[in-house]
């Protein structure tokens, strides 16, 4: 009797542990909706080259039938480079208080993980591979649930070229990446 006590108390605890987690997930994702903005150390590789982003804004819109999931975009800005900015539209997750960033036209994924998020500021440990950096950014906007539109939106998922950039440049996309700087 006693061992089917401890059996049950195990499962009763490993049930707890699991429900509690999600509704944390639940919480991380409703805080970290909205738009934030900062520097990434974000970089672009662009015909043997690499462009610094000056800053990057980033846009979690939570998904209306998942507490924990959403869509957005990332766009990083650039001052230095043949383009003034690369957008691209994501879809994130929140699991086990790990962020998954999925970058759609890129297929690739960077994860966020140690990290602080309150209503204003989002900073902590981003990593892709076996490269990590440290971010800091700053909560700009949130939706404006009286002025919403339900529906698909149709960010630039492209880079736009600068003024001073040539028509010899190949319409190839650039590369992002983290780095450390």
């Amino acid at each position: 009797m006693k061992k089917l006590t401890s059996l049950l108390t195990m499962l009763i605890l490993a049930i707890a542990s699991v429900t509690l987690v999600s509704c944390e997930d639940e919480m991380i994702s409703s805080t970290l909706q909205g738009t934030w903005e900062g520097d990434l150390q974000i970089s672009s590789q662009y015909g043997g080259r690499y462009y610094d982003a000056a800053y990057s804004q980033i846009c979690f819109d939570r998904d209306v039938y998942s507490y924990t999931a959403g869509t957005g975009y990332w766009v990083d800005y650039y001052s230095n480079a043949p383009w003034d900015y690369i957008a691209s539209h994501i879809r994130w997750t929140v699991k086990d208080r790990v962020i998954c960033v999925y970058f759609v036209e890129d297929d690739s994924e960077v994860f966020i993980e140690d990290y602080y998020i309150s209503d204003n500021h989002f900073y902590g440990v981003m990593y892709e591979g076996d490269t990590r950096i440290k971010f800091s950014l700053v909560h700009t906007s949130s939706p404006n649930w009286n002025d919403y539109n339900y529906g698909y939106y149709d960010y630039p998922s492209y880079y736009t070229r600068s003024a001073a950039a040539t028509d010899s440049i190949s319409p190839e996309r650039p590369k992002r990446m983290i780095r450390v700087r």
